[in-house]
């Protein structure tokens, strides 16, 4: 009876790589065959059913031609473009020190709010309850210093 099993699971298998449906069918007698083929068998159930895999591929994109700035466009020298790109530059540095020295206050807060169990606080999770606020805060001002350092790589 195992190696009729074994037999079953290699014709299985193989079937399988090959076909696209496969089929597990009873017979009256109760016997369990899985096949890729259906054929004129009775009482079959699809297990699984490969969907054919798309060769779609989109078209080639034309590159857009270069068209010329209309004359009504403004202009920005580039001394001015400079200017603003330092501005810029300037400005997320400040907010870059602010974020770290929010994070060092929430850290700090945190830290001290950890080490202090109020008294009704027997329970764990009102503990933990208390505290998630702050973890929170100190995990937004983490991400924010995360954005910003990226906004800063990211200038020229």
């Amino acid at each position: 009876m195992i190696p009729r099993r074994i037999s079953l699971l290699l014709m299985l298998f193989a079937g399988a790589a090959q076909a696209d449906t496969l089929y597990k069918c009873t017979d009256p007698a109760g016997h369990t065959t899985y096949t890729n083929q259906k054929g004129d068998a009775k009482n079959c159930v699809i297990l699984s059913q490969d969907k054919p895999v798309s060769t779609f591929a989109p078209p080639p994109t034309k590159p857009r031609a270069n068209t010329p700035t209309p004359e009504s466009f403004p202009k920005v020298s580039s001394e001015t473009q400079k200017g603003r790109d330092s501005d810029r530059r300037r400005i997320l540095e400040e907010e870059l020190a602010s974020e770290r020295r929010s994070l060092d206050g929430a850290k700090r807060t945190l830290a001290e709010q950890e080490a202090v169990r109020e008294g009704g606080e027997r329970n764990y999770q009102k503990y933990l309850d208390r505290l998630k606020p702050l973890q929170d805060s100190v995990q937004l001002h983490e991400r924010n210093i995360e954005a910003l350092q990226k906004e800063l790589g990211n200038l020229k």
